[in-house]
C-alpha cells in the first residue's frame, strides 16, 4: 500500500513541480487525519524517498536516478561509434554538487545569448558572495538584479553582457554577488 502512496506523491510532484502539502496528501491518499500523513511521511523519509528539512519542508529524493553514460558523440564529422555503457551518472549530483545552496532561475532577456544562455532557459546557480573574473554571476547592482559576466581589472569591477547590443554595467553605488551560474538547462 505504501508503494501506491509513494507513486501518487511522485506523480503529484512531476505534474505540479512541487511537493504536496499535508491537505493535498490527505486528498491523494484518502487519509482522514494529518497524523496519518505525518506517519506516512516519516515512513517515506526512512525509505529514502523524501527528505524533510528543519522546518518540515519536503523534498523528493528519488526524482533523479542514475542514467547510463554511453560516451561521446561527434559534433563535427561523423565517426563510427559503438554503444556500450561506460558508467552511470546521477543527474542530481552532477548538476547540483552543493544542493543545500543551489537553486534554479528562469532566464528573461537576451543579454547572455553569446554565452549560449537564452530566454526561457533555466540556470542552475549556487549561492556565493564572491566571484572570479569571467564567472557568470547573479548580482545586485545599484539596487537591481541581473545575470552577467563578472569582470575585474585591478580594482575596477563591472558586469559584462554576452550580447554585443548591450553595454557593460559599471556600478555607481553598489555591486553584490548573490550567486554563480553553474549550469544551464534547456528543453527542446
Amino acid at each position: 500500500m505504501i508503494e501506491q502512496y509513494k507513486e501518487k506523491i511522485i506523480s503529484f510532484y512531476q505534474k505540479n513541480k512541487r511537493m504536496p502539502g499535508y491537505q493535498e496528501i490527505m486528498g491523494l491518499t484518502g487519509f482522514k487525519s494529518k497524523n496519518a500523513v505525518y506517519k506516512l511521511i516519516n515512513k517515506l523519509v526512512e525509505m529514502g524517498v523524501v527528505a524533510k528539512d528543519a522546518k518540515g519542508k519536503l523534498s523528493l529524493l528519488e526524482e533523479f536516478e542514475e542514467v547510463p553514460f554511453l560516451g561521446l558523440v561527434e559534433a563535427g564529422m561523423p565517426s563510427v561509434a559503438e554503444e556500450s555503457v561506460l558508467d552511470t551518472i546521477n543527474i542530481d549530483s552532477f548538476l547540483m554538487p552543493h544542493k543545500d545552496r543551489t537553486y534554479i532561475l528562469e532566464v528573461k532577456g537576451d543579454s547572455m545569448i553569446e554565452a549560449a544562455i537564452q530566454e526561457g532557459d533555466m540556470v542552475i546557480v549556487e549561492k556565493r558572495s564572491n566571484a572570479r573574473d569571467g564567472d557568470i554571476v547573479i548580482a545586485e547592482v545599484d539596487g537591481g538584479w541581473t545575470m552577467k559576466y563578472f569582470r575585474q581589472k585591478g580594482t575596477k569591477i563591472y558586469l559584462q553582457p554576452a550580447n554585443k547590443n548591450y553595454k557593460d554595467i559599471h556600478p555607481t553605488e553598489s555591486l553584490h554577488i548573490g550567486a554563480i551560474v553553474v549550469g544551464v538547462i534547456r528543453k527542446y
